[in-house]
């Protein structure tokens, strides 16, 4: 019994050691390998990036001049507190530096701060972020080989955060302009900059969306490159080592990158860059409108269908928009040919429409839609605010309306015209569902289920023909806005 227990076990080993010498033959197919090894061959490799892009990276330093007595710097004990712990400096805190006598005059020059840039033309062009070089008194270009440079702002646009400056020097190495349209989402990045003054510095990532809005005239790349202060005005270089963008903003509660930033697109960039290039200013267009989104909820009840378009809040007194015959209410759908997806569609198309061009658009108004045409003007500074008052001298009681929880009243021809309305008629209180759909004692009610209304017997007409029980929309004015309202009546 022993020896054949022996037996058996001998056979066990032989069988087991047969079939470990059979895996080991068949080769790493059979048996399981080290899968990281494959992944690993399939990251990208961005060394030959930093060749051909490094050259053409520039650090910008800006500096102030100051009094000799040193002004409001910041005590060094305290900065290297803030720099410890990752705090940004407090406003108006200038960090000390080297410091440069002007010759007697008690004037010194210091740093004031660090920024990126990448060069455009091998003459000395170099493109950068309009709040990295703004308010400087001095700039100061240092290329990769050292070599140091003083600069002249040739133009700086705010709006789009778009700067261009030049130094005198020759044979430089140029950028490759990408196209931003082929960029896709999940795409690999590359950004070179100066974060924290560390020059020639290297991050990666991935785009994480196209057209994010955080701006009026620019639908910017995000992307989850660490970007960090210094980074500003640097290239977002994609796979081929073309320049897709200009890293211009994080999101972030600390001051430092949280993972997510944002550039500048190349080709929104490029065309500001042109236009600073030959005038040293921006021009764009602007037809005098007030605009807010189109919601869900209101595009349904005006029959709108789809939620899209622009909403004409308000319009400028002499405007083009007024000349074009355009009213609060109205939804601009097209212009000059393309379609107004979302609001902020809107300024960017006409921003970048040339002064004096007769653009088409297509706009819906209480039902149906029209063609218009509308003569481009030239936008000037930013404008203030302007919204007048409700007027503080009531009309009589007119009308109760206990269906929608209003009360309204008529309003004189001269009142029209200086509210500068056709129709309408007074809101003198709002109750209930009125009050709930957001309108308020003052507002005017210009329109009521997509009619015009001209007075309280106009109105009363309209909702005689109504069925109570249902939501009904209300184009209503506050101040110089316009917007929709949906009541709903209780139930």
């Amino acid at each position: 019994m022993k020896k054949t227990l022996l037996r058996s076990r001998r056979a066990m080993s032989l069988l087991l050691s047969a079939a470990l010498i059979g895996v080991a033959a068949a080769g790493a197919s059979a048996w399981p390998g080290p899968v990281h090894a494959q992944q690993v061959r399939g990251l990208p490799d961005f060394t030959d990036l930093v060749d051909q892009v490094g050259p053409s990276v520039v650090n910008i330093r800006t500096l102030e001049r100051a009094n000799a007595d040193g002004g409001n710097s910041t005590d060094e004990q305290m900065l290297e507190f803030f720099r410890r712990f990752g705090i940004p400096l407090p406003p108006g805190a200038v960090p000390r530096g080297p410091r440069q006598d002007r010759g007697g005059s008690g004037e010194e020059v210091q740093p004031r701060g660090v920024g990126s840039g990448f060069i455009l033309s091998a003459d000395g062009l170099i493109m950068t972020n309009a709040h990295v070089v703004d308010g400087a008194d001095e700039l100061v270009v240092t290329l990769p080989d050292k070599r140091e440079f003083k600069a002249k702002l040739v133009g700086a646009d705010k709006r789009t955060d778009v700067a261009v400056v030049k130094i005198e020097a020759s044979g430089l190495t140029t950028v490759r302009i990408g196209d931003v349209n082929r960029l896709k989402v999940g795409e690999w990045v590359m950004a070179i900059g100066s974060p924290f003054g560390l020059e020639n510095t290297v991050t990666a990532g991935i785009v994480s969306a196209k057209k994010r809005d955080t701006g009026d005239f620019l639908p910017f790349i995000q992307t989850d490159v660490a970007i960090n202060p210094g980074n500003s005005g640097g290239p977002l270089i994609n796979m081929r080592g073309e320049v897709v963008g200009i890293n211009s903003q994080i999101y972030s509660r600390s001051g430092g990158f949280q993972g997510i930033s944002f550039a500048i697109p190349i080709d929104e960039a490029v065309r500001v860059s042109d236009q600073l290039r030959s005038t040293g200013r921006v021009t764009r267009g602007r037809i005098g409108v007030q605009i807010g989104q189109v919601s869900k909820e209101v595009a349904e009840s005006i029959g709108l269908g789809q939620a899209r378009g622009a909403l004409v809040n308000a319009v400028e007194a002499n405007s083009p928009a007024a000349r074009a015959g355009l009213e609060p209410g109205d939804v601009i759908l097209r212009f000059d040919g393309r379609d107004i997806e979302r609001s902020v569609d809107l300024p960017r198309i006409v921003a970048n429409t040339k002064p004096g061009n007769r653009s088409s658009m297509t706009v819906f108004r209480r039902g149906t839609q029209r063609d218009m045409s509308v003569t481009v003007a030239e936008l000037e500074s930013e404008r203030s605010d302007r919204r007048a008052a409700a007027p503080e001298v009531k009309p009589p009681l007119s009308s109760n309306l206990p269906s929608l929880g209003l009360t309204v009243g008529d309003i004189g021809a001269a009142e029209k015209k200086e509210l500068n309305i056709k129709a309408g008629v007074r809101v003198e209180s709002a109750e209930g569902a009125a009050a709930r759909a957001g309108l308020k004692e003052g507002d005017v009610i210009v329109a009521v289920a997509n009619t015009e209304v001209g007075s309280v017997k106009e109105l009363d007409a309209v909702m005689a023909k109504l069925d109570k029980s249902k939501p009904v929309n209300v184009l209503f004015r506050r101040g110089e806005w316009a917007q929709y309202a949906v009541i709903r009546p209780q139930r």
